[in-house]
């Protein structure tokens, strides 16, 4: 069945086509909803509705008497057509929340997967994820060792992919793998489970020049929630 023709969509979608040819550089900010308005010939209802489905794509952020920003002209900040795993869990009503646990700078081991793709020292940021009050996702990131200095206030604020950006180092494509794990003791302590099988999830990320800029590992706790996403036909 065809889509139905909804006009704030028609107006985000030429606004993003324009962030995407670079017409609004990021940083830069959109026109005002009275210059939207007049330049689309719609109303003000309509531009802040097609404003809030960019905000929501997290393409640009709106903020009381600043106006607009552009924060992102990369084509996949979110799945299209597609609800995340995050967006799932959301709603089933229960909390779901996340808790930084440290990030610091490491040497890593001579055999550590990142260590041959990113080089012995790297940051790496600790977190845990939390669903119905009960430990579910445990993750390391391993990202560039020159976001040394970065305060744990920002990494609680901002994705960590709107802070590899503002470092300048753009995320061009990614590349996820899945594998069924078995809980050692350690982890099972870790995660607060009894349970002997999870799902681990590695991330590869690369910039514009091929170089890996992340390598993430993460254990699911899938007796707690399976891993699910679905995509639109």
């Amino acid at each position: 069945m065809k889509r139905k023709h909804i006009l704030y969509r028609d107006v985000a979608d030429k606004i993003k086509e324009d962030i995407m040819s670079g017409h609004y550089p990021v940083g830069s900010f959109l026109p005002t909803e009275t210059e939207l308005e007049a330049a689309f010939n719609v109303s003000k209802i309509t531009v802040r509705k097609a404003i809030e489905l960019l905000a929501a794509d997290e393409y640009v952020e709106k903020r009381s008497g600043r106006g607009t920003t552009v924060l992102s002209n990369r084509p996949y900040n979110k799945l299209s057509k597609g609800t995340t795993f995050s967006q799932l869990l959301e709603k089933t009503g229960k909390e779901y929340t996340k808790k930084n646990l440290d990030f610091n700078l490491v040497e890593l081991a001579e055999d550590h997967p990142a260590s041959a793709l990113m080089g012995r020292e790297v940051m790496r940021l600790r977190r845990m994820y939390y669903f119905d009050h009960q430990p579910f996702i445990y993750y390391e990131y391993h990202l560039p060792k020159l976001l040394k200095g970065l305060a744990m206030e920002e990494l609680e604020e901002k994705s960590l992919y709107r802070i590899l950006d503002e470092h300048r180092m753009v995320i061009d494509t990614f590349e996820d793998s899945f594998a069924g794990l078995t809980l050692n003791e350690e982890q099972q302590k870790f995660l607060i489970t009894p349970e002997i099988s999870a799902l681990k999830r590695v991330r590869r990320s690369y910039d514009l020049h091929g170089e890996v800029v992340e390598y993430t590992e993460g254990i699911y706790n899938t007796a707690l929630h399976p891993y699910v996403i679905e995509f639109e036909a």
